[in-house]
């Protein structure tokens, strides 16, 4: 079980801290990641890290800007944002997959967690 939380609502500009926390089980065996909503518009890929090792992947539109990290011991997955901007505006989802591959497409995710809204106000 996922468990997203640390939306909000903040300025152009600023910073947000999303946690993603798994319950049930070791994410040893998992890649996970995050993917954003926006109204009328497709999950979107945003970044992923595989549990075991720490690779990283993410989206040309957040990288530099995002960063995706995870703490084994808490078994709970992070998402720095920095520099948000008005577009970064969506419901942020936390998933995971049984694999070793990066996927940046939502279908390949197995489990999800709840959304998070994050909104960045002009």
């Amino acid at each position: 079980q996922l468990q997203a939380c640390g939306g909000g609502l903040v300025q152009v500009g600023g910073s947000l801290r999303l946690s993603c926390a798994a319950s049930g089980g070791t994410l040893n065996s998992y890649v996970v990641g995050w993917f954003r909503q926006a109204p009328g518009k497709e999950r979107e890929f945003v970044a992923c890290i595989r549990w075991s090792g720490g690779a990283t992947v993410h989206a040309d539109s957040v990288r530099g800007r995002f960063t995706i990290s995870r703490d084994n011991a808490k078994n709970t997955m992070y998402l720095q944002m920095n520099g948000l901007k008005p577009e970064d505006t969506a419901v942020y989802y936390c998933g995971a997959v049984g694999s070793v591959l990066l996927f940046r497409t939502a279908a390949k995710y197995d489990y999800w967690g709840q959304g998070t809204l994050v909104t960045v106000s002009s």
